[in-house]
């Protein structure tokens, strides 16, 4: 199994960051088998949307409406609403696992793998990219 970690400047707002360019960089030529997608953090999650045309916007949005940032949640430390954090990857799973096939990740067509983050209390994040071979 081949495996890297890649460092990302997420910021001081919630943000959807298209990662595709840097899995496809690191699937590149290593031919048929699993791409798996884990970041390792309890407050961010891996989606597999389309983004450029609202939906990342959209997905965001949506998270606010099931998962406000108000005072309702029992894990209070951080900035208000923080423990909304902490229940995302229930919704967002924090990995994510695609073909591979001839050193391409087979996504559909308006497929991206992103990032979802969140925590405005953690502008940095990891990303662990790891191929099994096929």
């Amino acid at each position: 199994m081949y495996s890297s970690v890649i460092t990302l400047r997420t910021g001081s707002t919630p943000v959807v960051r298209d990662i595709t360019d840097e899995a496809a960089e690191f699937v590149a030529g290593r031919g048929d088998g699993l791409l798996h997608v884990f970041v390792p953090h309890a407050t961010a999650g891996i989606a597999i949307i389309e983004t450029g045309a609202g939906s990342d916007d959209d997905l965001l949005r949506a998270l606010d409406d099931v998962l406000p940032t108000d005072g309702r949640w029992v894990h209070r430390h951080g900035s208000p609403g923080h423990g909304r954090d902490h229940v995302l990857p229930a919704f967002v799973a924090p990995y994510a696992t695609l073909p591979v096939i001839g050193g391409k990740i087979a996504l559909g067509t308006w497929q991206s793998i992103c990032l979802v983050d969140p925590n405005v209390d953690n502008p940095t994040r990891q990303v662990r990219f790891s191929f099994l071979q096929g």
